[in-house]
């Protein structure tokens, strides 16, 4: 966090990537200048580089860097040969982005309910819906704390099934020891511009400890190649770019400073709203090291509340008001209003408050005091 001057009195945003890059942007810049020169725009040097760092920084053998998070949870899928219908046991809270994978590789989305404490995939829940075609459990890190994995990868061990992690939301985060994306075959990671280890845009990666699934990802990110003009497989246009590479080298040393920021602004919120009107504040699972990609508040009424913020010049989220079994998109799906209620009522009540790396401590007063104020109807 940052002092900022008293006389000073700025509108609240939801996230600003600014003071956290903006003793980057210089060195950024002449990188970036240099790249220009030497035009390696694809499979250029800070690829490898940047695979080699984030790999040692998760504890895995392999990092492949790719186009999405997207990207990574579907080629994560095929590289475990994937076949058409095979079902894939997912959160009924996530991202699309986690159905459509399972989609797009021929799987079959299976869903269950959430915990009602760590908003991750109930484990129970998912026991209970392991069939015959099951091949795949696939739990979700949302908001930045990783599910109970440790249960997860039980649960995978009794019934035969492969764990992909979906940690998207969840770089650095840990658990009883774990380290996001390490307990399974894969894990897919999102660094997109607002997550914690962000890019200049969409980009992606996928970190694991089995050589084949590395092998496999790396063909299927580019045309199926196992080397130039030798095409194994059907593939893809998944790369991850050189410049986006570039950018997320220089960022990845500090991801641990700026998590250790994240976690102080929860704290101070959790300290200052705690019993304020019917809030119901995120909780941290015993064993388990959040890293807060968001802080998602409930309340019976998240549309008023975010209005009066609105007006006061603080923006906030909604993560996430569909939930995916309730969209047109997934509709196929068979899944209809109450069968998953944990995960409803979350999209029903939550909204997300705004947390960021140099978040000042005028603007999360601003936001405390705000919220309050909304409460209690001065």
């Amino acid at each position: 966090m940052q002092s900022e001057p008293a006389t000073t009195r700025a509108a609240v945003p939801f996230f600003d990537l600014g003071p956290s890059i903006e003793g980057l942007k210089r060195e950024i810049l002449e990188d970036v200048a240099t790249l220009i020169d030497e035009g390696s725009f694809t499979n250029g040097r800070q690829v490898q580089l940047f695979e080699e760092a984030f790999a040692s920084y998760c504890d895995a053998r392999h990092c492949i860097g790719l186009a999405s998070g997207l990207d990574a949870l579907r080629l994560a899928l095929l590289a475990a040969d994937v076949e058409p219908g095979d079902e894939v046991i997912v959160p009924a809270m996530t991202f699309v982005a986690t159905l459509e994978a399972v989609s797009q590789a021929g799987g079959r989305p299976v869903l269950v309910d959430i915990g009602d404490s760590d908003y991750c995939l109930d484990v129970e829940h998912a026991a209970m819906a392991v069939g015959g075609r099951t091949r795949f459990v696939m739990p979700v890190h949302l908001y930045g704390q990783m599910a109970d994995i440790g249960a997860v990868v039980r649960l995978a061990d009794e019934r035969g099934l492969v764990v992909v992690e979906d940690a998207c939301q969840a770089h650095g985060a840990v658990r009883d020891g774990v380290a996001a994306g390490t307990a399974g075959l894969s894990g897919a990671f999102s660094f997109y511009p607002a997550k914690n280890l962000g890019a200049f845009g969409d980009a992606g990666a996928l970190v694991t400890n089995d050589a084949t699934i590395a092998a496999r990802v790396r063909a299927l990110r580019e045309h199926g190649q196992s080397r130039k003009y030798r095409h194994d497989v059907d593939g893809y246009t998944a790369r991850l770019d050189t410049i986006q590479a570039l950018v997320l080298l220089h960022k990845l040393p500090f991801l641990d400073a700026w998590n250790e920021e994240r976690r102080a602004v929860a704290r101070l919120y959790g300290e200052a709203l705690d019993g304020v009107g019917d809030l119901r504040l995120p909780q941290t699972a015993p064993g388990s090291e959040h890293v807060w990609h968001l802080y998602v508040v409930r309340t019976d009424d998240p549309g008023s509340l975010a209005d009066q913020l609105q007006r006061e010049g603080i923006r906030t989220g909604r993560h996430y008001p569909e939930p995916p079994h309730l969209s047109n998109a997934f509709a196929h799906l068979g899944y209809g209003i109450g069968d998953f209620p944990i995960a409803e009522a979350l999209a029903r009540e939550a909204i997300s408050l705004p947390l960021f790396p140099g978040m000042t401590e005028r603007q999360i007063d601003d936001v405390v005091r705000a919220i309050k104020g909304h409460f209690s109807g001065a």
